[in-house]
Parts: structure tokens; sequence; C-alpha cells
């Protein structure tokens, strides 16, 4: 029997599927007393270069509230030619072109190693990849510039056949006509009037003229793409006209006074941009792509006034009902967010700017749609150029690592609902048998839409087991749950890749030692980590903390082994050991923490955490450190305060940050430059050590992380030391002998506290 760590292991690299439990309490009693739910982490579209399509239909139950897809847990009685759905127990014929079967001769899909599997189906015709840049004019000239050389050079990048379009906005908004040789032409909006969707079109030319006294009607198919031609054409047909036309943008020809901000027309430009993609390509893949430089100051979806005195919105204002126009900008952006996902549109938003630019009432666009945000100073930054590059990467097939109009269901055996999803996604309103009262994220439906994904966007996925305790399973009984994922690849295919899972049930009172050990703890603590930051959107801070802390604590009493009113008798078991510390880490992260983060810099950390897999989301809830020193090779070491001695280098990924910490001795050597002399040749090599390992990061995380470079008392070395466990502080120093790291100036309380207090509270009698 392989131990539980390979199992997990197995089913990731296999199913892209990881579970917080890997045996499953065979009651809804015990389920709910097992704390952690039973919930997974899925990445629908996980590479698998070992896993070549089927060219055919897959195969689907017979009964028409089930619909399940033939798979390796079926049984199948070959000689009849009769398969049995293993959801709902119907017997179906196999189709003719499965006469040829038998025990010896399997299609792929009854094989187990093909519990996922991807089928390429041939329905309706192929639709283009469609891009429609939409462009902020007021920009500083360098910034502006700097953007358009990253607009160009994306340009090539697309596939020829894509369509692309482009929107410029700053107190107006200019939708460029593409199709016309040699003279520029383009629509103007208002920035200040919101339109409907169907005045965007009928001013575009998008409808039918309407006779006297009728309405205009939306025109045939062919006629949209034929007038949509003017806005969206293929890149290869305009690939000239459009450098140039990048080329030739001017910076916001309207004049700013003194001690004003720019007038930024963002939500005219967006709703233009949403309305045009619905009058021409409803119901297909495509990117809206938002470059932005500041703050929405005009028009619906405003965020600050032009007044530069009146300051954008902080935290305090928020919490103080002070931020005039957070409610009704947030209520028009998540009309549009809706609207995109409605037609299988996603957003992405690239915000460079010093200040904020109202990310938090525009999260909602990326967030549901499943786009990108990313966030930088500048767009004449590395981050930002690499980052929007890696948005085209290709992968072994020389395909994008992007697909669109994804269709997420999620079927379950008798045993067990689905409470709901937590990630880039939208729900279907799909009401069936497997679906639960009990919501947990985006709940109330068995079908989500994902309108844009890649290889790595993952959703949590929570259930609820409803088995009644008096009804047992019989032995040997296992629960399955099927993922069937609907999506149009890059190259324009329609796929659907099926990845079917079973686990054994358990009956938790004899075999709880058993349950215990399928913990997955890594799992569980990104799961409860994502309820926490779904609830910390709609809810105050410390009580998502008290929550967070509430559950720890029951699954301390749960598992841990300890005497009555003891806290030194306190142990967890192999399993659980890692997860409060996982919790303490959260607790402190940017996810839940807003001290000294704005607002827009919340949104956009916890928009990143709900998409990542598993190890990016581990990163982001603790960091790793790593030790170079002259005493060995490169270690990962705690992340605590006792890491941090004079004589060795400190690299830490945060994943949006990668800093490079000198402690004191060495920083002083580099201030000496002993690193140019050849007789300390080593210590060259010690300096470039952790340079080498931040550049193989930097050159494939998405978004490219914030590249840190500092030393013992440099201003930035607050990156590292708000991060560690601040085992030893200002308030503890003269208890600890003096070289055992660096005290740090902080009064939040150290793992060990907070070990000690959990430990008090679990095994006290009276909680």
């Amino acid at each position: 029997m392989s131990t539980y760590q390979e199992f997990i292991q197995q089913n990731e690299d296999r199913d892209g599927v990881r579970f917080s439990w890997n045996l499953w309490p065979s009651s809804r009693l015990e389920a709910t007393r097992l704390v952690v739910p039973v919930s997974c982490l899925f990445t629908p579209l996980k590479e698998r270069p070992n896993l070549p399509p089927v060219q055919y239909e897959p195969v689907v139950c017979s009964r028409a509230n089930c619909k399940a897809v033939l798979n390796p847990l079926c049984q199948v009685d070959f000689r009849a030619k009769i398969w049995a759905c293993n959801f709902c127990f119907q017997r179906n014929p196999f189709p003719p072109s499965y006469a040829g079967i038998s025990e010896v001769n399997q299609p792929a899909e009854l094989m187990p190693q093909f519990s996922t599997i991807e089928y390429i189906v041939q329905r309706g015709p192929p639709t283009p990849l469609i891009f429609l840049y939409v462009v902020d004019t007021c920009l500083e000239e360098e910034d502006l510039q700097a953007l358009k050389e990253s607009l160009q050079m994306s340009l090539s990048l697309l596939p020829p056949n894509a369509l692309v379009g482009l929107i410029t906005f700053g107190r107006m908004v200019q939708v460029h006509e593409l199709s016309c040789e040699g003279i520029a032409k383009s629509y103007v909006f208002r920035g200040t009037k919101d339109l409907t969707s169907k005045q965007i079109q009928e001013m575009l030319g998008l409808t039918k003229p309407a006779a006297a006294g009728q309405q205009g009607r939306p025109l045939a198919p062919q006629d949209a793409a034929a007038a949509s031609c003017k806005f969206l054409q293929p890149v290869h047909r305009v690939d000239m006209n459009l450098t140039d036309l990048l080329g030739e943008l001017q910076k916001d020809p309207w004049p700013v006074p003194q001690g004003k901000r720019p007038l930024r027309s963002t939500g005219v430009a967006l709703s233009v941009a949403v309305g045009l993609l619905e009058g021409t390509f409803p119901n297909t893949g495509a990117r809206v792509m938002l470059f932005i430089g500041g703050p929405p100051t005009q028009g619906p979806g405003m965020v600050v006034g032009d007044e530069l005195k009146t300051p954008i919105r902080s935290w305090h204002d928020i919490q103080k009902d002070n931020a005039r126009h957070l409610k009704k900008a947030t209520k028009f952006f998540e009309g549009l967010a809706n609207r995109s996902a409605a037609n299988g549109h996603s957003v992405d938003i690239y915000a460079c700017a010093l200040d904020q630019t109202g990310l938090l009432e525009m999260k909602c666009l990326s967030n549901v749609t499943g786009g990108h945000i990313v966030m930088g100073d500048s767009f004449n930054t590395s981050l930002f150029k690499q980052t929007f590059q890696r948005v085209f990467s290709k992968d072994y097939n020389g395909d994008f690592r992007m697909a669109f109009g994804g269709v997420l269901e999620v079927k379950t055996s008798r045993e067990l609902k689905v409470c709901g999803a937590i990630g880039p996604c939208v729900s279907l309103h799909s009401k069936g048998a497997c679906v639960s009262e009990n919501e947990m994220g985006v709940g109330g439906t068995s079908q989500w839409k994902v309108c844009s994904l890649n290889p790595s966007t993952t959703l949590g996925i929570y259930f609820e087991v409803v088995n009644q305790h008096n009804a047992p399973i019989p032995q040997g009984g296992r629960g399955a749950i099927q993922f069937i994922t609907q999506y149009q690849h890059s190259n324009t295919q329609k796929r659907i890749r099926v990845t079917t899972i079973a686990r054994n049930w358990a009956d938790a009172q004899s075999q709880i030692q058993h349950i215990e050990s399928s913990f997955d703890q890594e799992a569980a603590a990104v799961l409860m980590a994502r309820l926490g930051v779904f609830r910390a959107e709609s809810e105050e801070g410390p009580d998502v903390l008290r929550w967070l802390d509430r559950q720890l604590i029951r699954l301390c009493q749960k598992f841990g082994q300890f005497n009555k009113d003891d806290p030194t008798s306190f142990k967890l078991s192999e399993s659980l050991s890692l997860y409060p510390q996982f919790m303490f880490h959260l607790r402190r992260s940017p996810f839940l923490q807003v001290f000294n983060n704005s607002p827009d810099e919340s949104s956009y950390y916890r928009h990143h955490f709900v998409r990542q897999d598993l190890t990016q989301s581990l990163i982001m809830i603790q960091p790793i450190l790593y030790a170079y020193s002259f005493h060995g090779p490169p270690e990962p070491v705690l992340l605590d305060s006792s890491s941090i001695l004079p004589d060795r280098i400190l690299l830490m990924d945060t994943f949006f940050q990668l800093v490079i910490y000198h402690g004191e001795t060495i920083a002083q050597w580099r201030k000496a430059g002993y690193q140019e002399m050849a007789e300390y040749e080593n210590f060259k090599q010690l300096l470039q050590a952790p340079l080498d390992d931040a550049q193989e990061i930097l050159q494939t995380r998405f978004p490219m992380p914030r590249y840190i470079d500092t030393e013992h008392g440099g201003s930035q070395a607050r990156f590292l030391l708000s991060k560690v466990n601040p085992s030893q502080t200002h308030n503890n120093l003269y208890a600890w002998g003096q070289e055992t790291g660096a005290p740090i100036l902080t009064d939040d309380v150290s793992l060990q506290v907070f070990m000690d207090h959990l430990k008090k509270l679990a095994v006290s009698s009276s909680t």
C-alpha cells in the first residue's frame, strides 16, 4: 500500500485534484464533526503532455436528469454491450460504433489510467480568438510610449487569424475603425453618458435602421460579422495599419488644470467594449484588455473626483462609510462584469500607477470572468512588460496557454451534494438533485461558467455528505464525483475534459484513525483560506479571524491527543501537525489583514489567491525562505526571525515579491567591495547564488513578482521582517542570548505564543 502522501501526489499529477480528506466519513453528522468540509482544489486544464485528446463525442448516460459521462468506474457487460452509470445506476446500451469492444479491447474511457480524458468535439463553425484593447491615453508621455511599444509587440504574438480591435479613452471614448486604408476614422462617445447596450450597438451601426415608429433590430449574424469588421479585424489584415495607429496615439488632448486629475472615462470605455462584443460575438471566447494609469474620474464608474485635494478612498474611509462613490461605482462595474460573463467574454485589467486606480471597484470584472489583474508602478517597468508578454505564452504544442468560454459541471453520487465553488467563476443557476441547500462560496448550482482558463486556474469546490447516520453505506462502498469541463481551445477547437474520481467511505466511529491519516493538511489549509478570503469580501476582518480561530480550535479538540486542562500534554499527529502553522501565517497575511495595504492592493492579492494552484497558494500563505552561507549549499530555513543572521543571505519568495536580504556582516563586506578582490572569489559566488535562483523564479511566474534587494537596516527590509514569525521582539529580547537572530519591533504574537494559546483553548473543559 502506498502512503497517503504518494496517493495524493499521484492523483494531483493525473487528475489535477487535491481533497481535504481522502477517506470520507459515511454520515452527515460525522462529516460536520470533522470541521474541515469534504472539499477539493480542482485544476480543470492541468497540463498533461501524456494525455492526447480523442476525436469523438463522449458517451453519456441516457437518463435525462443524469447525463454522466462513461468512465472507468462504470460496470460494463461486454457480452450484452451494456454499461451501468455509476451515478444513477441506469443501464445504457453502447452506441453502434462500440460494437467491437471486449474485455481485451476496451475503449480509452474505461481504462483506469484515463480517469481524466479529453474529447475534441465537432460542434458549430470554428470561432476566432478575439482581443479588444481598451487603452487609457491620460498617461505621462514616457508611460504611454512604453505601453504603445508593448501593444505593438503583442500583435506579433497573436495568431494571424485572431480578431483584434482598439478603443482609446481619456475625456472622450474613441472606437477605432480598422478597415479603412490611409485615413484614421473613429466613433467618439461622450465620457459622461451611461449608454445601454442597445444604444451603443445602434451608434456603431450594428443594428438594422428602424422603420418609422419601430425600434432597430439586431443584424443577422453574417451582417453583424460584416459590420463588426470595421472594428474587429484579423491581425494579418491590419497588422501594419494597427501598428501605425498605435504608434501615432497621442496623450489625451484635453488640458488638465493645476491641482486637478485628468478626466478619465474608464466606465464608458468598458461599457462600449462590452456592448460592441455583445452585439457582434455573443457566447464566443473574447478578451477585453484594459490598460489604465489612474482612477476613473468622470461618468459612470467614477471612483474619485478630479480635485487632487480629495484623496482616493482608503480602508479608513470605507469603514467610516465615507467613500461616496464606492457603492455606485461597484454596482456599475458588477453590471458590466455579469454581462461579460453571460457572453463568455473575459476582462483583463493592467493597472500601472503610483497611486490607486480603482481596482477595488473594478475587481469583479476580472474576478467573475477569469480575466487577469496585473498591478505595477508604471508601464515602463520590466514587471509590466514581461508579465504582459507571458499572457501570450505557448504550451509544448505551440498553442496559447489560454482557453475560453469554459463551463464546469460537477456530478456526485447520491451520498454527496455540491455546496459551491470559490474561484474565477460565475453561477449558471443549474439546480439539480446534487445541489446542496448549504451554500459555500458561489453556491446553489452544480454548473459554473469560467470565461477564461489557463493550465493553473484552480477552483475550490465544497461538498456536503448527506447520507443519514442510520442508513449505513455498505462496506467497501465508494463515493464518486465527476467534473465535466467544456471549453474553446486556443486553436479554436471545442473540447470536453472529463475527470472522474472516487474515494472510500469510512465509518467515523471505528475508523477515525484512518480518516485522520487521510487528511491533506496543505489542501485543507488552502481550502479553508479561500473560505476566509471569500467571507472577508463581505464581512468585517475581525469576524473572519474569529471564525478561522474557532474552526482551528474545534479541529484541534477533535484530533488532538491531550489530558483535560493540561496544555503541556497536547499533541497533534503528523497529518495535522503543520495545519496550525499555516493558519498562523494566514491570519497575518495580506488576504485577511488590510493594515498597511490600500484597498486596491488587498483586492489584487485576493484576486490571485483564489485562482492559483495549491503550490502557489501555499507560498502566498507561508512564504518560503532560503539561506545562503559559507557553511554549505543553500537550504530552506524556518520563516522565523531566528533565521536572520549577520553572516547569511536570505531569499524570500512570497509569490508577489522576491526579497534578497543581506545580513549585517555580509552587507558590510559588500560595501567594502571584497567581492571585487581575487582572493575573495567564494564571497563573489555567495553573492551571486541567490541572484541566479531569483532569476529562475522571475522568468516563469505569472504575474512577475516585484524584485527587492535589501540588507540589514535597509528601508526595504520591512518586506522580510513583516513576514517572519517574530519569535524575538523588543519585548523579550533579554530573555534570549544575544546572538540568535534579529529582534523585530512588533506587538504581533509569535507562533510559539499562538500555539500556547491554541493548546490552552483546545484542552480547556470550558470551551
